[in-house]
């Protein structure tokens, strides 16, 4: 910046030399003109008193008058030739723009308080002189005059000149607080999008996660009925018969959960889309998930018992053991239990075909715990061939962390395998 406060060779600045903009150096260069016109007639006079050549006291008022064209690049210098020529009496227009140029600038307001009260004492002194030699009058009324046109000389301009400088400068403030708050609003935005890009994946993973659930579980069991009519159709046609009817009860139970689950997605798609943008812009947390789990139903600790007969009817010799009592847990917290026992049954079909499975489940005060394993199979018993994702595991382990739970799986001593999870019981709001 420029002594003025000006932007030197700064963004936005479309004027000659040090101007900021065109009208500044056509209105500097205008007085400076009426500056030199005014000191070169004032240098006709001061050359007849000083016995000088009329082209020369002209010349000088002249170019002391144009320094008035440098008031923004140099103010203490203009204010100094104005001070320096106030005893010739030159200058009228020049000491009164310096001046409050001087007081509008980011020069320290010391030196401006110091310049100021110079230019007060030489405006005083020259009219006190030259006062008390045209006017016959007494000390004192010159001494009062001569004091109130210097305070009428050099007061008004730098009142004026502070408080356009102080102006100039709260707008600048102004102007950079809204540049940095709308930087701030861009930042905000840019935040809030990636935090609703965030929302959207983590909606996108638990769809996926719970439809794995819903339907690999029930097709699997179809899958195994299936190979177990395809055993037995020959020797025992009313084994067969019940066979394909359990087939048929699977196929129709899956299907219901998935229409169920499509016709809960496509609801909360249209009635909650706009609530859910507007939370996950505004407070960046995944509203999404939060809306579609408060409105779906999902299965709870009381459905164990049917599914784990669902295995038996399908040939797995599975044992269920409970110990305590339930306390009501969260909704969100029966659903994750539910489906982790699912998942790890549906695990036992797919690689432990004919082995002997355990679901244990413990009731532990504040916290519930489940526990499926399996032990050794037989290898050459026969399987239903039933594919793998390798994302059975990985869901589990994300439903039990995201409710704060623990969760371990692994191979056992015997030969088997074992799936363990503990979650907080946190109590049904109901």
């Amino acid at each position: 910046m420029t002594n003025t406060g000006e932007r030197e060779g700064g963004e936005g600045r479309a004027g000659p030399l040090w101007w900021g903009r065109r009208g500044q150096a056509v209105l500097d260069v205008g007085l400076g003109v009426l500056s030199a016109v005014e000191c070169g007639f004032e240098g006709i006079l001061f050359a007849r008193e000083a016995h000088l050549p009329t082209v020369v006291g002209v010349l000088f008022g002249v170019v002391v008058g144009a320094t008035l064209t440098v008031r923004r690049r140099w103010p203490i210098a203009v204010v100094l030739v104005s001070l320096a020529v106030s005893p010739a009496a030159i200058g009228f227009v020049l000491g009164v723009v310096s001046l409050y140029t001087l007081a509008a600038s980011e020069v320290p307001r010391r030196i401006t308080g110091l310049l100021s009260l110079l230019s007060l004492v030489a405006t005083f002194a020259v009219m006190y002189v030259r006062t008390e030699g045209d006017v016959e009058a007494s000390g004192t009324f010159v001494a009062v005059l001569s004091v109130c046109i210097a305070f009428a000389l050099t007061a008004p301009p730098v009142l004026y000149g502070l408080y356009q400088g102080a102006r100039r400068r709260l707008m600048e403030s102004l102007q950079e607080r809204a540049d940095s708050l709308e930087r701030e609003l861009g930042l905000l935005a840019e935040r809030a999008e990636e935090r609703a890009e965030w929302a959207r994946r983590e909606e996108r993973t638990r769809i996926a996660r719970e439809m794995h659930d819903v339907v690999a579980h029930r097709v699997s069991l179809m899958v195994v009925h299936a190979a177990a009519v395809q055993a037995v159709a020959v020797r025992d046609p009313e084994k067969a018969a019940k066979n394909a009817a359990l087939v048929g009860d699977m196929g129709r139970q899956a299907l219901t959960e998935l229409r169920e689950m499509l016709g809960v997605l496509r609801a909360v798609e249209k009635k909650v889309e706009k609530p859910v943008s507007v939370a996950v812009a505004a407070v960046g947390v995944s509203a999404a998930p939060v809306l579609v789990a408060g409105v779906e139903e999902g299965p709870s600790l009381g459905e164990l018992e049917a599914l784990v007969g669902q295995s038996r009817a399908a040939g797995m010799a599975v044992e269920l053991v409970v110990h305590g009592e339930g306390a009501g847990y969260a909704a969100e917290v029966e659903q994750t239990a539910y489906r982790v026992v699912q998942e790890a049954l549906t695990n036992c079909h797919k690689h432990a075909p004919g082995a002997e499975v355990v679901v244990r489940l413990a009731h532990r005060g504040e916290e519930v715990a489940m526990q499926v394993e399996n032990g050794p199979w037989d290898c050459e018993a026969a399987g239903a061939g039933l594919p793998s994702g390798g994302n059975g595991l990985v869901g589990m382990r994300e439903r039990v962390l995201a409710l704060g739970g623990v969760f371990v799986s692994g191979p056992t001593d015997a030969g088997g395998f074992r799936v363990s999870a503990v979650l907080p019981g946190a109590r049904s709001r109901g």
